[in-house]
């Protein structure tokens, strides 16, 4: 069997589990589902996508899945949400055999420029699960709501990445004393196809001490076109749009990067509490540098139902930014009393974490399920809605699913 078929049959294999037992058969589909796309590592355009993909935008393609698809631990490439700023590129165009990877900027002692193979030959190979999540994600929860992509609350997976320590190779170069930053670069242009790309980074010192990797590999198969094909930089726990797809150099930078994107109010906060709908000065705003204290309920599917006396199996992931999840909580009276988790620990830092519980619920009815997760450094996540600010970025106030007990 060759590796690509193999690794099709793992995709299949994962999505069917995705799925209820008896679902797994294509003749038992419920009707208006279709069977799981497993062929997502060239999708090229939006018509490709499945139907189980909700656009939120065709161009750029903005896109995500139900919460429950992301059930596995390893998110499968054929779920992640999907998230451009601009024209897609031309994937079939993109040869990895010649793609270069450029170091450079005031802060690099001696700028380089590696092809993937100088990559794979020259440096440690690393695979870390790492928690890419959009800074927006969830917006739509916010009241009032913000401008933005309208996100539910899956424009978040922990998929595995392979590649080398954007460390180790900045190192190579070596990084001059003044060093305060770093900017990414991509072929993510605007749409017009005009000006620079989305171009954001990091303080230097997360670049050197983070698991962040420049990958040429998703869960062990070549990055997906949708996902930063043929080589990405990659995060984990800080906004996404600083693991920049399809990726073209980092530069060491002596100064905040000044990149497209990086300027206010884009991927900020205000510097303050505002009250909800307050317009807040540019000035006033400051760059988010990691994402926060978050959980997410990927089954049951909000909507089931249960007999009776059936113990109600729940369970999800929770994550925490940079930092580890510590305890995790279910409710199912609205926050009234709160039920303790089993939590496991994260295979390496930036990862998510699986949860789990078993719950008697009482008698017949409807009943919403409430996730509420708590962090290393004490922070929880509030049962209604966080601070309020003028774009709607991290909003991590607790998920819920409604389901019903039937006598």
């Amino acid at each position: 069997m060759k590796r690509r078929d193999f690794i099709k049959g793992t995709f299949a294999v994962g999505a069917s589990a995705m799925l209820p037992v008896n679902w797994v058969f294509a003749g038992n589909l419920p009707k208006g589902l279709s069977p799981l796309e497993v062929d997502s590592l060239t999708w090229s355009s939006v018509t490709d996508l499945p139907e189980y993909y909700k656009v939120l935008n065709s161009n750029p393609l903005n896109a995500y899945v139900a919460d429950h698809m992301l059930d596995p631990t390893v998110t499968p490439a054929n779920v992640p949400f999907v998230r451009w700023n601009g024209l897609l590129p031309d994937f079939k165009a993109m040869d990895p055999k010649i793609w270069e990877f450029t170091v450079d900027g005031e802060s690099c002692e001696q700028p380089k420029t590696y092809t993937i193979a100088d990559l794979k030959s020259k440096f440690k190979h690393h695979t870390y699960a790492l928690t890419l999540e959009c800074g927006g994600n969830s917006r739509k929860n916010f009241y009032p709501s913000a401008k933005g992509n309208q996100w539910t609350d899956s424009a978040v997976y922990c998929s595995e990445w392979t590649g080398v320590l954007v460390s180790d190779v900045l190192k190579d170069c070596g990084i001059k004393d003044d060093a305060v930053y770093t900017g990414h670069h991509s072929i993510d242009r605007h749409l017009s196809g005009k000006g620079d790309a989305i171009s954001r980074g990091v303080p230097i010192q997360y670049a050197l001490e983070d698991n962040a990797l420049i990958a040429w590999s998703m869960n062990g198969d070549e990055i997906p076109y949708m996902h930063g094909y043929p080589l990405r930089i990659v995060f984990g726990g800080r906004p996404a749009s600083i693991s920049s797809k399809a990726a073209t150099g980092i530069s060491i930078r002596n100064v905040e990067h000044d990149g497209k994107k990086m300027e206010s109010p884009a991927y900020r906060v205000p510097k303050y509490p505002v009250a909800p709908g307050e317009k807040v000065p540019l000035d006033d705003f400051e760059i988010i540098e990691h994402m926060i204290v978050k959980s997410l309920i990927t089954h049951p599917q909000t909507g089931s139902e249960f007999k009776l006396g059936q113990k109600t199996a729940v369970r999800g992931h929770a994550w925490a930014g940079p930092l580890e999840v510590v305890k995790m909580e279910v409710s199912y009276d609205y926050g009234t009393t709160w039920h303790v988790a089993d939590l496991k620990k994260q295979p390496n830092k930036m990862a998510w974490q699986d949860w789990s519980i078993e719950l008697d619920l009482p008698q017949h009815g409807y009943y919403e399920i409430w996730s509420k997760a708590t962090d290393s450094e004490g922070k929880t996540q509030p049962v209604v809605q966080p601070q309020w600010n003028p774009k709607g970025y991290m909003f991590n106030g607790c998920h819920r699913i409604a389901v019903r007990v039937q006598k």
